[in-house]
């Protein structure tokens, strides 16, 4: 089972799409495994976008970051990753498919409402910037034999 880290960011936590988000990733047939609302602070902003350190976007993309509430989680499946991406959408709200999260609620370039690990190496650095291991729960949907076949069985 594969875990992936999704952040749903200021603008979405503003204009009131939490719920609408994390049913996409329901209805899909994920498993959430953590999920919190947090004031993130400038350490975990930093650590969490490292990648772009240096480059000119990085201390406004902190700001905005930091200036309200976001919602981080965990969710779990087969192929989680590759899921969560496609159900995101393209990073830019205006290049987005309909359907997708972006495609139905962005427009911007900048507040792009979610993120989401882009690996699985990701996923791994993202996840323990917000969550102990004791915060990510492990149990059985009971509906989970109907949502996915194991795969590569």
């Amino acid at each position: 089972m594969e875990q992936t880290f999704i952040m749903i960011k200021s603008d979405g936590v503003q204009r009131r799409l939490i719920g609408e988000i994390v049913r996409r990733f329901e209805l899909k047939g994920l498993k959430i495994a953590a999920l919190k609302l947090i004031s993130m602070s400038d350490k975990q902003a930093k650590e969490l976008y490292s990648i772009h350190k240096g480059k000119p976007f990085c201390d406004g993309l902190v700001k905005f970051i930091t200036s309200s509430p976001v919602v981080v989680m965990v969710v779990e499946g087969d192929v989680a990753i590759a899921v969560v991406r496609k159900l995101l959408g393209a990073t830019f709200g205006y290049e987005a498919e309909p359907g997708t999260v972006r495609g139905d609620f962005g427009m911007s370039r900048g507040m792009n409402l979610v993120h989401g690990s882009d690996s699985l190496e990701s996923a791994k650095r993202e996840i323990p910037i917000f969550f102990r291991s004791d915060e990510i729960l492990s149990y059985t949907l009971c509906d989970s034999k109907w949502v996915c076949e194991a795969q590569g069985k």
